[in-house]
């Protein structure tokens, strides 16, 4: 498994584990989450995703008496989470309305109610969940790096933030955000032409691709694009799935797809993606197979024409 830095002190597997489905799993033991962490170790992925908001406050805890049966296991993971999100829940009784808060309270309390349900002392990485429209940026950005100061985060980053927005947090900051997790998918091209992807590019910061798969959709598929990636995955004895990861990773960006499952079998091959030789023909055959789909559908969304008004090759 190729693995990246996002910083000097901070690294991570070149794919990521996402746990926001982990609360929605039947089978909910400490025995049964092992088991899927394992199967993530087994392939060399070591990076997990968190957030306080999962499983309505209770997804941390699920992965946090697995690392509280194992002593040894927390030094072989990165524990990614996220916070900023207020919902009406047992942890918050009076709220009746969603709202974001990036407030230092807020983010102080946040981190202490993720260390607590995680079994741990530190976070990895921390990320900002969801832009908030009323985000004072000096108290936000102090926040942060009193975090890092503290030793109870490692590093900091962003999630869902558009370039405007990460600059504006980063310009009150010591320390440097990270990353950006962001949706990127062949059901979610966007990034690609609005200028999220190229803003970090350009800076080499690396970002990360939440619902690669497109939530599920590029899996059931049997258009167009459907057929494609049956074709290539076909060609490297894998499945769609891997081949939609693999189409992002080839990006030259360097993104990091965070893939979300709950089936042991699927998880097991959640590095199969790697096998895939992804060139250029294949990426832009891609691109241009759901150009076709959505334009027969009827679902030709602006992003969709700038695709096609890039690449003719007459």
């Amino acid at each position: 498994m190729q693995r990246l830095n996002l910083s000097p002190s901070l690294e991570i597997s070149r794919i990521i584990y996402g746990m926001w489905r982990l609360d929605s799993d039947q089978n909910k033991s400490t025995n049964h989450i092992n088991n899927k962490i394992n199967l993530c170790l087994n392939q060399g992925i070591t990076t997990f995703d968190q957030a306080a908001v999962y499983g309505g406050y209770s997804s941390e805890a699920l992965f946090g008496k697995v690392i509280k049966s194992n002593s040894s296991l927390r030094n072989k993971l990165e524990i990614v989470s996220k916070c900023g999100i207020i919902n009406p829940s047992d942890r918050y009784p009076s709220v009746s309305n969603s709202y974001y808060d990036t407030s230092r309270e807020h983010l102080i309390e946040s981190v202490e109610f993720s260390l607590k349900n995680l079994c741990t002392d530190y976070l990895d990485l921390l990320l900002i969940h969801r832009q908030d429209p009323l985000m004072n940026h000096f108290e936000t950005g102090d926040a942060l790096d009193a975090l890092i100061e503290s030793g109870k985060v490692k590093e900091v980053g962003v999630s869902n933030f558009r370039p405007h927005d990460y600059s504006l947090l980063q310009s009150a900051m010591k320390n440097k955000l990270v990353t950006n997790q962001i949706e990127i998918s062949l059901a979610a091209t966007q990034g690609f032409t609005n200028g999220d992807i190229a803003y970090h590019q350009e800076r080499s910061t690396n970002l990360m691709a939440w619902s690669p798969l497109g939530g599920g959709s590029l899996m059931t598929d049997e258009g167009i694009l459907g057929k494609t990636l049956s074709k290539i995955a076909e060609m490297h004895d894998v499945d769609k799935s891997a081949v939609a990861t693999a189409w992002i990773m080839a990006h030259p960006a360097k993104i990091c797809p965070i893939i979300g499952t709950n089936n042991l079998d699927r998880i097991s091959k959640i590095a199969d993606a790697m096998k895939v030789k992804m060139n250029k023909e294949l990426w832009l055959s891609s691109i241009l197979q759901l150009i076709k789909q959505r334009k027969k559908n009827g679902d030709f969304h602006n992003s969709m024409q700038f695709w096609r008004n890039s690449y003719q090759f007459n």
